[in-house]
């Protein structure tokens, strides 16, 4: 299946890292408006993971300055949407119209709304449309989601998902709100995600924390409230130090143990309970590489994404915007019907 990859920017170049181990892929074209990233010259690009920038071969790739061009080329299946997040909708909406499956980066809007209208699109269309909610693919977070089912661990009581980095240095639009939605929404859109998927829905969300653009701080502290009287925290944000270094954990605890990860050095561990202490078992794959895989399966096969359902990224969105504005009304406990 052939791909274009729209955005050249840290995701754009992950992406296409990713690419070069997925079957069935072919890097067809590549859009931007930046003539030294079309010629392939990713060098200056940078992020808070995934190595240093590259130069990549782009001379039997189609290069494309005009959107509405590289769309109406016959030659490319699939589009693979790494732009600012307010340019996810009317992008996405446009590829689905001219006819091409669509992977669009996370978050997949900047409002409910939008992600809905994306959703609408596709199903007229008869396209497929996945969010790249690369966690679902990731093997720590693969780790957790077998060891949930395992009927040993019983009922989650109480879970923590926390997320952090330094204010990004690069990508002058994700410090731009109306842009990208700020710096909790972007980062911990991964987690807010993975909590829908692993316990549902919650009824109700109380929040707290602190924004201020100019001084690259954006914290989160949100709880969400279950009908058993279970609790999923969701925390972190983007820190003031260009020093401090990504970080991403997770603590669940269960009626038979407590499972953790920290990206900082513990591997996916299940402690006490019946079943003692041990590393859980994971996959050695790069999740990056896995999500557009799938996706690209699903494509070929004219089958919905069910590991990583549109509906449920749109959900995502929802629960996000919910979280920051119950941090604005400074801990109030607000009802959750997304």
């Amino acid at each position: 299946m052939r791909l274009a990859v729209l955005g050249l920017g840290f995701m754009g170049s992950t992406h296409l890292k990713a690419l070069r181990d997925v079957p069935g892929a072919e890097l067809a074209a590549v859009f931007s408006h930046d003539d030294r990233k079309l010629s392939g010259d990713l060098s200056a690009v940078q992020g808070n993971l995934g190595g240093p920038g590259e130069c990549f071969d782009f001379s039997a790739v189609a290069q494309y300055r005009e959107l509405d061009a590289l769309l109406a080329d016959p030659r490319i299946d699939a589009v693979d949407i790494c732009l600012p997040t307010d340019l996810h909708e009317p992008v996405a909406v446009a590829a689905l119209r001219a006819g091409k499956h669509v992977l669009v980066e996370k978050p997949m809007a900047l409002d409910g709304a939008a992600a809905e209208r994306m959703i609408d699109e596709a199903a007229q269309h008869g396209r497929v449309l996945m969010t790249a909610q690369v966690l679902r693919f990731m093997s720590p977070y693969l780790a957790l989601q077998e060891a949930l089912r395992l009927p040993e661990v019983g009922t989650m009581r109480s879970a923590t998902f926390r997320r952090r980095c330094a204010a990004p240095e690069w990508g002058g639009w994700l410090k731009d709100p109306a842009k990208s939605g700020g710096g909790a929404f972007d980062l911990l859109i991964h987690d807010a995600d993975m909590c829908l998927h692993l316990f549902g829905k919650p009824e109700a969300v109380a929040a707290t924390g602190y924004a201020d653009a100019s001084r690259g701080i954006d914290c989160l502290q949100a709880d969400l409230f279950y009908a058993d009287g279970c609790v999923a925290t969701v925390t972190g944000g983007w820190q003031p130090s260009g020093a401090y270094p990504f970080s991403m954990e997770y603590s669940v605890t269960l009626d038979g143990g407590t499972i953790e990860f920290s990206s900082a050095g513990r591997a996916p561990t299940l402690y006490g309970g019946k079943l003692g202490e041990r590393l859980l078992p994971m996959q050695d794959k790069d999740g990056y590489a896995a999500e557009i895989g799938y996706f690209v399966e699903c494509c070929l096969a004219g089958k919905p994404p069910e590991q990583c359902p549109p509906r449920e990224s749109a959900d995502a969105v929802k629960l996000m915007g919910l979280m920051l504005e119950a941090r604005n009304r400074k801990g109030e406990k607000m009802k959750c019907d997304l």
